[in-house]
């Protein structure tokens, strides 16, 4: 197996496109992510009222739905023009949802898209059951699909989601965590469900063998630049934009890349800021600011950010082999969004 960071290496020039808007791509999904919303929603109801409160709760703390749409997206890409893609985006956010649900607990946060998070309001007990909850629920409606080979794609994208917090879970605290064993971590957390998320509607589709893989290998590209840029948010964005504390990651104990760059070129003073706010869990003897300037200084965020264009632009080569469409355009928009987002 090639290790992510030489896999990330440079590609071909961006084949041409026309760049669109949110509001532009969203009008190509519009009518078909609306029925995505309805039947998310529906499966949060229950004759168990705490599981329709906690539910309710969930629904109401919104997210950017960008799963759902990227499968709809892949879906126009590679000519489906069935409803099940909707049973499939659906299904497919549940999974994400749970999977956040869980996180919030193993990261004993308080706060998720800018809300008290379940575990913080309802305790840790509740809130895993909550989360297997979502996951039985998700699977129960895929199999309305009937299509066994994507089942089998969600319960393998669901293990490998599941291993890869394992494995971060087991990292924690470490210092001599290197770049690919991060990239990783990535790889199975969030690159893995971007991926999937392309390559049902290319298994609907009549697509050939080849453009099946072009969209698989192209959400897992996108997955991988979304994270890394997720990792830069954590020292770059605002606490009100990111919805979360900043820093987040190092308090918790988890090294992401631009941390691996700084313990790999700086000096053992940085090495002892770094193990001090993890021994700490916090920044009560050491300030922000001190981890921050360095970051800076020595180009990490910055070689992180060019790792994240990297995916991106070896994610824009994949779409070639699809007709120029509006779906297309869409997709190589959907990569410039990710790299600039900030939060």
């Amino acid at each position: 197996m090639i290790p992510e960071s030489q896999r990330a290496g440079k590609t071909a020039a961006r084949p041409p496109s026309a760049a669109m808007t949110r509001e532009q791509i969203f009008a190509l999904i519009g009518d078909k992510l609306a029925l995505v919303n309805e039947r998310f929603d529906e499966e949060f109801g229950s004759n168990v009222e705490i599981v329709s409160t906690m539910g309710r709760h969930v629904a109401g703390s919104g997210g950017k739905r960008l799963r759902p749409a990227l499968l709809l997206l892949a879906s126009g890409v590679a000519g489906y023009e069935g409803v099940q893609d909707v049973l499939f985006a659906a299904a497919l956010e549940l999974i994400h949802t749970a999977t956040l649900v869980h996180d919030d607990i193993i990261d004993e946060a308080t706060i998720r898209r800018g809300r008290e998070s379940l575990n913080h309001r309802w305790g840790n007990h509740l809130t895993v059951l909550m989360g297997d909850h979502l996951y039985i629920t998700a699977m129960q409606l895929a199999i309305e699909g009937q299509n066994f080979r994507i089942l089998s794609l969600l319960a393998e994208t669901t293990l490998g989601m599941i291993e890869g917090e394992m494995i971060q879970k087991d990292q924690n605290g470490r210092l001599d965590i290197d770049e690919n064993e991060h990239l990783e971590v990535v790889r199975r957390k969030t690159a893995m469900l971007f991926s999937t998320c392309c390559r049902v509607p290319a298994m609907l589709a009549p697509c050939t063998p080849e453009q099946q893989r072009a969209l698989e290998n192209y959400g897992l590209d996108l997955g991988m630049a979304y994270q890394l840029v997720d990792d830069l948010l954590d020292f770059t964005a605002d606490e009100e934009t990111l919805g979360k504390p900043t820093l987040n990651d190092l308090r918790e104990g988890k090294l992401t890349l631009p941390l691996i760059y700084l313990l790999r070129r700086g000096d053992p003073r940085h090495v002892e800021l770094v193990r001090t706010v993890m021994a700490d869990r916090g920044f009560t003897r050491v300030p922000r600011e001190e981890i921050l300037e360095p970051l800076r200084a020595l180009g990490c965020l910055e070689e992180g950010r060019e790792k994240a264009i990297r995916y991106a632009e070896r994610a824009r080569v994949h779409l070639d082999l699809f007709p120029a469409s509006r779906y297309r355009d869409a997709l190589h928009s959907v990569l410039d969004f990710v790299i600039e987002r900030d939060r």
